[in-house]
């Protein structure tokens, strides 16, 4: 994305009207959408099914991205667009139109007719080198494989074997079938991802990002490690709505990263505290960098049910990095940002108390108003482009030259996506089509034993390898086809579940050795990413743990009692504090490694759920005694006036 919208306009001065129709297919992408929204086509007498929106929406994708898109590496074109390219976009967009004029007669029809089959010839092998060009290898391969799994699913031993598809039955029914290629994944990214990709697009270009950062400085820059906790605030803020940890760890890293190197933050910790803040964004209500849309959309609940769901165990997701980073800077002397460099609180607000206007629109559309995702997103969206026109925040302000780019930058930013969704429909259609999504579930639920805690443990090891280098969206509707149904299957809340392995996909983006959120961090400060990505792991050790607690503690998804959630969420943070004071050797003064150790027991006692097993209860209350009497003694030891040389601690250069 962060390439797409940087590419030079000199890129295509070889071809002017190439330039010109690059840029209009772009825009046209977010402009069907809110022509959708608002229904527009049924109100001048159009009518149409929504799959015949979908694949003409489609068809615009394939095309730009032949345009657009180099085959190979570097994905940045440098000369004109070859004449191969060309006939590939005309060809995907000629197929989309015929599979959208035909969709009524032949997705209801058995009849497999020459034309019916040559369109999902062409199509699939198009999505497929689509999604390598804008999405990489990785998700081409999963789609690739599943195709190869769907002629081959009879063959299979036991109770894992499918029915027996012929190739053009296969091609058929992704092609023409509601639950494939033009299923779910692909109507939510036409109508609900766009928007709110477009509504991103036109708050970061007015100067929502840089108001997001001024805001975090002013509120926590006088603080110790203030620096890293500016990156937190931002990050959360901005990766809501960005729709990707890399997007994120750009857009803000380059800011927050250098920033925390000055403070005294050693590289690949800046590194890793950004990449670990991201990739909380991504989890973050209320847009979840909108997989909250697709898991709405899988489980069939209220959008509004997902956020609340979601809301208590980002909160504690944050803590957990706030608490370390705080530790951390206590620990290595790091102190506040210099006063001069801190804007005032009321002068941020002057200048940007429009910026949260478009989120009450929002928020009021979806809770209140019952508006459609889509058509919240567009409200929202005049409210920040007006306001970007009229007052813009500290001088950045929209006119028609870059009003008209946050239609074309977010037409370019969602061709990703534009190709992940219809590779996962294919997945979909080929578990449907052989019957294989039953007998994946039982599988894991036989590997697993029945045990519920081997079965979490295992499909969280199988979302963290699936998620390995693909985004937001492709991890989590990969993760909710194959994984969640094992987990639903051994009777867990579908709710619980979906959330479990979104959880898990997402650490795939800080856990190495396929890191890319770390990585992308680790450009941007100097260091080694592989070194990042473990240092990411142990800022990030909360996401490993928070799952388990909301599956066996559903007071966290706030569906107990008030007294109930909130004794549990207080004794989470808690034991997130202990536990990070033991990894970082700092509580309220230094620690020995012995104390460490204890902190570390302390806190994992106190977190353990009070229903996990008999005898739960009584762990929670050895934590909070072992907790509490540990930090009494270093209370006492600090009050003694025993020395305290964390202020005194050199830091450990790079590399040690």
């Amino acid at each position: 994305m962060e390439k797409t919208d940087s590419t030079p306009e000199s890129e295509y001065r070889a071809s002017p009207a190439m330039s010109v129709l690059i840029a209009c297919l772009a825009s046209a992408l977010p402009i069907g959408t809110i022509v959708w929204a608002f229904d527009l086509l049924r109100r001048v007498g159009v009518l149409i099914y929504p799959e015949q929106f979908g694949a003409v929406m489609l068809g615009l994708a394939i095309a730009l991205v032949f345009l657009h898109t180099p085959a190979g590496a570097g994905r940045e074109r440098t000369g004109p667009v070859p004449w191969y390219d060309i006939a590939l976009a005309a060809l995907g967009l000629a197929a989309c139109v015929f599979v959208a004029l035909k969709f009524p007669e032949f997705s209801t029809s058995s009849f497999k007719s020459p034309q019916s089959l040559a369109a999902g010839f062409v199509l699939i092998p198009l999505l497929l080198e689509g999604a390598r060009r804008t999405a990489g290898l990785p998700i081409m391969l999963v789609a690739t494989g599943f195709l190869v799994l769907g002629l081959t699913a009879y063959m299979l031993p036991g109770e894992l074997m499918g029915r027996r598809v012929s190739v053009n039955s296969l091609t058929y029914y992704l092609t023409w079938n509601t639950s494939a290629i033009l299923g779910t994944p692909t109507m939510i990214v036409v109508t609900v991802v766009v928007a709110f990709v477009l509504f991103g697009q036109g708050l970061f270009l007015s100067g929502g990002s840089m108001f997001f950062t001024d805001i975090a400085m002013a509120l926590m820059g006088r603080y110790r490690g203030g620096q890293a906790k500016i990156a937190i605030i931002a990050s959360a803020l901005f990766g809501t709505i960005s729709g990707s940890v890399v997007a994120n760890v750009v857009s803000t890293g380059v800011v927050t990263i250098p920033m925390m190197k000055r403070a005294g933050y050693r590289p690949h910790v800046a590194a890793a505290v950004e990449a670990v803040a991201s990739t909380g964004g991504q989890l973050m209500p209320p847009v979840m960098g909108v997989a909250a849309f697709l898991m709405a959309e899988f489980l069939q609940v209220s959008y509004a049910t997902i956020t609340i769901a979601a809301l208590i165990p980002a909160v504690i997701y944050f803590a957990a990095l706030f608490i370390q980073v705080d530790l951390e800077a206590a620990r290595h002397g790091i102190k506040r940002v210099p006063e001069s460099d801190i804007p005032k609180t009321a002068d941020v607000l002057k200048a940007g108390w429009f910026i949260p206007i478009p989120f009450i629109i929002l928020i009021a559309g979806i809770f209140w108003l019952n508006f459609s995702l889509d058509l919240a997103a567009i409200y929202a969206l005049v409210a920040v482009l007006v306001s970007g026109l009229v007052i813009g925040y500290r001088g950045q302000r929209l006119n028609t030259k870059s009003l008209l780019g946050v239609f074309r930058t977010t037409g370019l930013g969602v061709l990703d996506i534009f190709m992940i969704a219809p590779l996962a429909g294919i997945v979909i259609g080929v578990l449907n089509v052989t019957g294989l999504s039953f007998s994946l579930a039982l599988s894991l639920v036989a590997l697993a034993g029945g045990s519920v805690i081997a079965l979490l443990l295992l499909t969280g090891g199988v979302s963290i390898v699936l998620g390995m280098g693909m985004p937001t969206v492709g991890v989590y509707i990969l993760l909710a086809t194959l994984v969640a149904p094992a987990l639903i299957e051994i009777g867990l809340d579908p709710l619980a579940a979906h959330l479990f392995i979104f959880y898990y996909g997402m650490l795939s983006m800080i856990t190495p050795p396929v890191a890319i959120g770390a990585f992308a961090a680790a450009s941007i400060s100097g260091s080694r990413p592989m070194r990042t990505g473990f240092a990411a792991v142990r800022f990030g050790w909360s996401a490993f743990v928070i799952p388990f607690l909301f599956i066996f503690s559903d007071t966290l998804l706030f569906r107990g009692g008030v007294v109930e959630t909130v004794i549990d969420v207080a004794t989470a943070l808690i034991a997130v504090w202990l536990i990070a004071a033991g990894f970082t050797g700092y509580s309220l003064r230094l620690i020995p490694i012995l104390q460490r150790i204890a902190y570390g027991i302390a806190g994992i006692c106190l977190i353990i759920p009070v229903n996990l097993f008999g005898g739960s209860h009584m762990l929670n209350l050895l934590g909070l005694a072992l907790g509490g009497g540990l930090i009494v003694l270093d209370w006492t030891r600090r009050r003694a006036g025993l020395p305290d040389t964390a202020s005194e601690t050199p830091l450990t250069p790079e590399g040690a």
